[in-house]
């Protein structure tokens, strides 16, 4: 008798949970407000020279805490290899950091700097829908018009980006 209101109540726990994880799936996630960090776990700007590249690891900052599909990673990625060098001129660095970029930016790794950072660590690649859109539309804008610090200091641009 003992052994069967045991199973019989670890059942319903298991029941609860499974429902209360099918109604967490399928309310909507909310776009949590836009951070930096500028160059997660890598140097903003060389320090021997002038050079700065923080404002592309800015706006590569906003393509990942967008999210989206895979394939719009890969393209946030390749645009950041542009932008360091068009920005420092240097192969190398272009190479390494699109490198660390695609070897550390999965949405599969839970850490801060993932594809899809501004969602919970449940979206992965998944697209956005016209209204999340509209949602981090508005959440940036707000962030660039805001007066407050910033990554890369008042380099941040206060117009929408490309």
């Amino acid at each position: 008798m003992r052994y069967t209101t045991i199973l019989l109540r670890a059942l319903a726990g298991s029941c609860l949970l499974v429902a209360l994880s099918a109604i967490a799936a399928c309310s909507p996630s909310e776009l949590a407000p836009f951070t930096s960090d500028g160059c997660s776990l890598f140097p903003d700007s060389s320090v021997m020279s002038e050079q700065d590249w923080c404002l592309c690891c800015f706006e590569h900052d906003v393509a990942y805490w967008r999210g989206g599909t895979k394939q719009e990673r890969e393209h946030a990625d390749a645009l950041l290899r542009q932008c360091i060098l068009d920005t420092t001129g240097s192969e190398a660095l272009a190479t390494v950091m699109h490198e660390g970029v695609r070897a550390g930016g999965s949405p599969y790794f839970y850490n801060w700097y993932r594809w899809g950072y501004g969602w919970g660590y449940e979206r992965k690649y998944q697209a956005l829908t016209a209204d999340e859109v509209r949602q981090a539309d508005q959440l940036e804008a707000h962030y660039r018009q805001a007066a407050q610090d910033k990554a890369c200091g008042a380099q941040v641009s206060t117009e929408d980006s490309p």
